[in-house]
């Protein structure tokens, strides 16, 4: 049985509003006439004129984006003018004329194409808009522009467009996700980006989310602090706050802590911390160490959030102390096999592991050495203690010796003999 022609007309046309909302043009931004696009790093020649007067002398100038009132400064002589290695600071306006004569003017933009967006969708708590982010391995070019666009799956409208922002510190855009109107939680969205500068566009792939389904990623943990504890030389404090975004009296986040003592690059992690603040037992004696704190939802749904900025402190350090002027310990060191274990200090063995895994042993440079004053005075009670035992040995036996002449004196006879009597005196 053959529909109706209305009917056949009307899918026609729902089907080119599906087609029409879900396409958004990603190409590159249109350069007029007289700009010229040059890539990052290439060397470009600009071209005066085709056919220039071999007794004319040209001059190129650009115009210093940094002075007020248009200041040009000369560039060259010459129809053509070389640029090499082209910066994001070469970007400008470019003339060439014959003395007072203007012959050309142009722009200069350089320009990379943008990288294609890799996208994740989160909230950042139960009751937060959805957020939209990808990373990116450059810095985008100057005049990037990224856009989102938003629209439920199967339905003739038009799709809601969202600015992005680009954050330099994180080296990301962010984007968010503005859901029409009436929007159930298990309806699904269809999110596309786009991210467009003068060098080309790049269109990420399409993505089918569902407000139920979008995972948490919490902001990190924020006013982390590392306190030494009086008479722990190996213990220190950790206190952090909740981020404002996440409110605890609906749910609770857990923390995971990572520090490490510098300058070792390998961090000690401590997982399931359901408290804000952290006691560490297992510091490094007189070393300064880093640490930062990590947030996921309570019932481990979603993902963990980034890491806090870093943190440091030093433990408690007694002035009076000589041991505290000795090599740091710890007694959790990363072994050759990824575990911990404990560990004596390497230096008393001669030892260097820094090949092992994570390379967490401390370079020597950077160590506090033993006092030279502690061996001085232990060299200085050792050689006293010798001169004193020396001094009672050599007096013993003087003494000794004095009594066996005494009493050779009192037994002539039986100790050396019948002495030759003395000559006889005449008269």
């Amino acid at each position: 049985m053959a529909r109706p022609p209305g009917t056949l007309l009307l899918l026609l046309l729902r089907l080119l509003l599906q087609l029409a909302a879900a396409g958004r043009p990603c190409g590159p931004a249109r350069l007029s006439r007289d700009t010229v696009l040059g890539r990052l790093g290439a060397n470009i020649t600009l071209t005066c004129q085709d056919e220039v007067s071999t007794n004319a002398t040209v001059l190129w100038q650009v115009e210093d984006q940094g002075a007020a009132g248009g200041w040009r400064r000369q560039l060259a002589e010459g129809n053509t003018l070389l640029l090499r290695r082209l910066r994001y600071e070469d970007s400008g306006h470019y003339s060439c004329s014959v003395g007072s004569h203007l012959l050309r003017s142009l722009r200069l933009l350089v320009a990379e194409p943008p990288e294609t967006p890799q996208v994740f969708c989160y909230r950042r708590s139960h009751d937060k808009d959805v957020l939209c982010e990808w990373p990116q391995q450059e810095k985008p070019s100057p005049g990037t522009r990224a856009v989102l666009w938003v629209k439920r799956r199967f339905m003739a409208e038009n799709a809601t467009e969202q600015r992005c922002r680009y954050f330099s510190k994180a080296r990301k855009f962010v984007c968010r996700v503005k859901v029409p109107p009436g929007t159930d939680d298990t309806r699904h969205l269809v999110v596309s980006t786009c991210v467009s500068n003068s060098a080309g566009g790049s269109a990420g792939k399409d993505k089918i989310i569902t407000l139920s389904s979008v995972p948490v990623k919490p902001d990190p943990p924020v006013n982390v602090t590392v306190e030494a504890l009086e008479k722990a030389p190996q213990r220190l404090q950790v206190n952090w706050s909740y981020p404002s975004s996440w409110d605890p009296r609906f749910y609770w986040l857990r923390f995971q802590v990572r520090y490490r003592p510098e300058p070792a690059q390998t961090f000690m992690e401590v997982d399931q911390v359901t408290t804000t603040w952290l006691d560490i037992r297992d510091a490094w004696r007189g070393t300064r160490h880093v640490v930062q704190v990590r947030a996921k939802d309570e019932f481990g749904h979603g993902a963990w959030s980034e890491w806090s900025q870093e943190a440091v402190g030093t433990p408690w350090t007694d002035p009076w102390d000589l041991t505290s002027e000795m090599e740091p310990f710890s007694s959790q060191v990363p072994m050759e096999d990824g575990t911990y274990g404990v560990t004596l200090i390497p230096r008393l063995f001669e030892e260097d592991d820094t090949d092992s895994a994570g390379g967490s042993v401390m370079e020597s440079s950077t160590h506090p050495v033993a006092s030279p004053y502690a061996f001085l005075v232990t060299g200085a009670s050792l050689l006293l203690g010798i001169a004193l035992f020396v001094a009672i040995m050599v007096q013993a036996d003087m003494v000794d010796k004095r009594a066996g002449d005494d009493q050779a004196r009192g037994r002539g006879t039986a100790y050396a003999g019948s002495p030759t009597p003395p000559p006889t005196r005449t008269q």
